[in-house]
């Protein structure tokens, strides 16, 4: 298909023209006797005027033409519409059209080429129906701008995956409508994003022509229904206003970094004043535990001690990481029973200062007793102690450092056989202990020695639910409560 020929007599005749272009009628060239001479721009062929079934004018190139571009290409009749509705509405626009319109060097040919009538500037106007690749329709783009001549690319199609890629613009036909409107590519800046903008085809040229309209690189988000494009067409006042929009968003964005700096500043100040602050209350607190430490070594080792030392799960195994982690030789404190260790293991170097806690009770932490463990390493004798310990401390807030506690944990292997009746081992540092004695529950304590209801009866332990199976001696003589809690 082609709409443009020469006629020998009155020049170059296009098809999709009232007049032809040259004042005459469609009927002086079609089915006309004897035939009209008219032949192809391109390769002089004989041609032939022809009415598709639809009723479209066209040119054809008569049998045994030689290998002409134009008879090359193929196009189908509705690439030809699109590129009769593209010139027609550039004329409307005020611009002179012209279709099938070949580079001087011959490296491009445009579908519909637009120039302005005072000889300002050329537009190509492109209907691309057939699939091609974003890179293929970039180069295309780019020959033609090397010869000054600018593009916009067309198509009717749904979704064409070139668009945005080059300056283009997605067309559609309204229900009803005689003409094709702009559906995707030219938007307007509406505060925060782009909206599409609705426009006829003729509307839309005659603002590319008057440069009313530009291509632009969207920095904010597109609020297409479909999808957001890289190139679109706007007015200059919506890329102001965008920019503006981007500008105000990034003097936002420093005021509120340097607020939150201010907030971070004074912040760790006062931090800084609350560690000055409990550098003073931690050395007072491990100055009365050192010397509570040095009074109890004044007596002989108590209960306590040995119940620590020699069946006390974990103990050696918290020792021995001190040692060859922190290069501390430690041993177990005289003064084991203190409330300040919250029911732990003190453990102390060779001048008897505390120097880690093994196994602390979270509930016990309050006053004195959180101002020494802040200060101190928690070591615990599992993962799942190390976790109930911080659990509860993080519930506690009053009772938190504000860098938190360092706390450790070591690995005790399985002690002895089980019992016979099964069930995991209790490894509390302080157990609370509860004797079972003829489906009744009765209090009970550590001992160093087995009594005798140990003999014949097992012991609980309430904190953890394990089975308890150091020495234990029963302390009292009546049941606890229903809830199960020791009478104290």
């Amino acid at each position: 298909m082609a709409f443009r020929a020469v006629h020998a007599e009155w020049g170059t005749v296009f098809a999709h023209l009232p007049d032809l272009g040259c004042g005459r009628s469609w009927e002086a060239v079609w089915k006309a006797r004897p035939p009209a001479r008219i032949t192809c721009v391109e390769c002089q062929h004989l041609m032939y005027a022809k009415t598709s079934h639809s009723g479209l004018r066209f040119f054809a190139h008569a049998p045994h033409a030689p290998d002409c571009e134009i008879a090359r290409q193929g196009e189908s009749e509705a690439h030809h519409l699109l590129k009769l509705e593209l010139a027609s509405a550039a004329r409307d626009a005020g611009a002179h059209a012209e279709l099938e319109v070949r580079a001087p060097d011959g490296s491009w040919r445009a579908d519909v080429l637009a120039t302005d009538p005072g000889g300002g500037w050329a537009m190509a106007l492109e209907a691309q129906l057939a699939p091609i690749t974003a890179a293929d329709i970039t180069a295309r783009a780019e020959k033609m701008r090397e010869h000054d001549v600018t593009s916009i690319w067309f198509s009717d199609r749904p979704r064409p995956p070139w668009l945005g890629a080059v300056p283009s613009v997605r067309l559609e036909q309204p229900e009803g409508a005689k003409h094709l409107t702009v559906a995707e590519g030219l938007v307007k800046f509406t505060g925060r994003g782009w909206s599409a903008v609705p426009a006829s085809l003729t509307q839309l040229l005659t603002w590319a022509f008057t440069r009313r309209i530009v291509t632009h690189t969207p920095r904010t988000s597109l609020r297409y229904p479909q999808r957001s494009l890289a190139t679109v067409w706007t007015a200059p006042q919506y890329i102001t206003a965008e920019t503006a929009h981007l500008e105000e968003e990034e003097r936002q964005r420093r005021v509120r970094e340097a607020r939150l700096a201010a907030l971070q500043r004074e912040k760790e100040r006062k931090r800084e004043k609350i560690r000055a602050s409990n550098k003073v209350t931690r050395a007072k607190a491990l100055a009365e535990a050192t010397a509570a430490e040095q009074a109890a070594r004044t007596q002989p080792p108590g209960r306590l001690w040995q119940v620590a030392r020699v069946f006390r799960l974990g103990v050696d195994q918290a020792l021995a990481k001190l040692a060859a982690e922190h290069g501390v030789i430690a041993t177990v404190g005289f003064s084991i029973g203190d409330p300040r260790y919250a029911g732990g293991v003190p453990l102390v170097d060779e001048h008897g200062v505390p120097a880690a806690v093994f196994n602390p009770d979270p509930g016990r932490v309050r006053g004195e007793v959180f101002l020494l463990l802040a200060g101190l390493l928690l070591i615990f004798p599992s993962k799942a102690d190390q976790r109930r310990f911080e659990n509860a401390s993080n519930i506690k807030k009053k009772h938190r450092p504000i860098d938190g506690y360092r706390t450790e944990f070591v690995e005790i292997p399985v002690a002895g056989a089980a019992r016979a009746w099964g069930g995991r081992s209790c490894t509390c540092a302080t157990p609370r202990l509860v004797a079972k004695i003829h489906n009744a529950e009765y209090p009970a304590e550590p001992s160093e020695q087995m009594g005798p209801a140990a003999a014949l009866f097992r012991a609980q332990c309430r904190t953890c639910g394990g089975k308890y199976e150091k020495p234990w001696r029963r302390t009292g003589s009546t049941p606890t409560n229903q809830r199960g809690r020791l009478e104290t």
